[in-house]
């Protein structure tokens, strides 16, 4: 895929986000587009966004467990961007400012020091934590109907919308273990689903490897500072403004989030 169709197709799913309007699959479109031609167009949507103002805060793994995988028939893992704009405390306006939203609970990692692949293993991810935390994503698609392959949601920037984090539970990751740790996903008081860390691809730790060697392999590192946001432990709920959400995670605590 040349130079200016990916910068043409990395305006167009900027201009989606921005206008809320959603486009045919890439993949229907442009059936031989690989995933490295998704990958620079998530790149130039993502210049689009930081030419806007917004910072890089961070990046993200999707579609890391089979619940997910089998929602969306995307059945490998899939790599983003976070920004500033991207991040809410108490509410969250979704009905504004997104097109199709799901949430999801997951653990987040603060990393105090860089991780640049190939070859980092679980070890270098722990010693690399400052501090997990619960979270909620909430992933948007600008692809009709979440009709998506994985070459769509990597040009998608892997269908970030927004997440929200409890700081305030942060713990070190040593302190518990991340595949056996369990998740309670709530949704406007009642028990939605349950999973546990071995969900996304047998640990939260596995999906941050995979991250940085992923990201290595084209030179971009996670660095100390940024918040990498590891896969969702439970299946994708559709969410609506009224609707209210929390997450428990084993040895954490919880993380709240209310939807306008």
């Amino acid at each position: 895929m040349d130079k200016q169709l990916i910068e043409q197709l990395g305006n167009e799913l900027y201009q989606a986000m921005v206008k809320r309007i959603v486009l045919s699959p890439l993949t229907e479109r442009f059936p031989n587009i690989t995933i490295v031609d998704a990958y620079h167009i998530s790149l130039h949507m993502l210049e689009c966004r930081l030419s806007a103002g917004e910072k890089i805060i961070g990046k993200k793994i999707g579609a890391t467990s089979k619940a997910v995988q089998n929602m969306l028939g995307v059945f490998q893992p899939d790599f983003g961007y976070l920004t500033d704009k991207m991040v809410y405390s108490d509410e969250m306006p979704i009905s504004q400012l997104l097109i199709q939203p799901k949430a999801e609970g997951e653990i987040a990692f603060v990393l105090k020091r860089d991780l640049i692949g190939p070859g980092i293993t679980n070890a270098d991810v722990l010693a690399a934590t400052e501090a997990v935390m619960p979270c909620f994503e909430v992933v948007d698609s600008r692809i009709e109907d979440w009709n998506i392959k994985i070459q769509d949601t990597v040009a998608d920037n892997a269908s970030c919308g927004f997440f929200v984090v409890n700081e305030k539970a942060a713990v070190d990751p040593r302190s518990l273990d991340l595949s056996t740790c369990g998740m309670v996903v709530e949704k406007n008081g009642a028990t939605l689903s349950v999973g546990a860390g071995a969900a996304a691809l047998g640990s939260p730790v596995n999906c941050v490897a995979w991250l940085a060697n992923t990201l290595g392999q084209f030179g971009i590192p996670l660095k100390a500072g940024e918040l990498i946001l590891s896969g969702s432990l439970v299946p994708l709920e559709p969410v609506v403004a009224g609707d209210e959400m929390n997450v428990k995670v084993g040895g954490m605590g919880n993380c709240r989030i209310r939807f306008s």
